[in-house]
């Protein structure tokens, strides 16, 4: 695709917000104008299809470049008409949380417990789902109730959050830690510092590797994009 437009610009439209190329719409895969209810999401979509391109008319750019409008796309043709598919994805998340299972190396597995486990108590008093912990890779069943809090907390998200989940816990691997995103009780570094816990345990023996160090990288940017979409949706 080439960039077409020379501005992109916002303005309030039946109660929301919308962007527009110039004076096109933005519109969603399916059609439907992009309309948000945030100023400053919508602010924010503008800026990344007015930086597309390098900002430069009849070059070409990808949807890679507009992530936020990627994700709006998803939260308002995907989720919000049916939330229960995705939903129930994220939820099964909570069946092998990351943060319930633990190291066999004791030195590992209290710096596990030192930082993991106040999430955890958290999850269990702010969301009343306690998950039961285990050590080693075998997996352990959490208690049903717990599940369904957890996945009652995703329900009672707005789609365009639950959308940043949808980015978010795949990449930590815990739903614990984007309920905790999604909530401000973490922010976006905390988060994926707990979630790479075990890799950089592992580096400060072995050394770094390259590979894990580009895993992390590419990790940090999906949960602070999620964080951002996040936040901007609730300003």
């Amino acid at each position: 695709m080439k960039r077409f437009w020379d501005a992109a610009s916002v303005a309030e439209s039946e109660g929301r917000f919308a962007v527009a190329l110039d004076s096109r719409p933005v519109r969603l895969p399916g059609g439907t104008p992009l309309r948000v209810a945030s100023r400053p999401l919508a602010e924010a979509i503008a800026a990344e299809w007015n930086a597309a391109a390098g900002g430069a008319k009849d070059s070409p750019f990808t949807p890679e470049e507009v992530p936020l409008t990627r994700l709006v796309g998803t939260a308002e043709e995907r989720i919000a008409p049916d939330p229960a598919p995705t939903v129930t994805a994220l939820a099964r998340y909570g069946e092998t949380d990351l943060l319930c299972y633990r190291a066999e190396d004791p030195r590992l597995a209290d710096r596990q417990a030192a930082e993991w486990d106040p999430l955890l108590d958290w999850a269990t008093l702010t969301l009343d789902a306690p998950l039961r912990v285990t050590a080693g890779v075998m997996p352990v069943a959490q208690d049903a109730q717990a599940l369904a809090a957890l996945r009652r907390a995703i329900e009672a998200l707005p789609p365009v959050e639950i959308a940043a989940l949808g980015v978010a816990v795949p990449a930590l691997g815990s739903l614990v830690l984007g309920l905790a995103l999604a909530t401000g009780r973490l922010d976006a570094n905390a988060a994926h510092d707990l979630a790479t816990l075990d890799e950089r345990f592992q580096e400060e023996f072995w050394g770094l590797d390259t590979e894990a160090e580009a895993r992390r990288t590419r990790m940090a940017s999906e949960v602070s994009l999620a964080a951002r979409l996040i936040a901007l949706a609730r300003a």
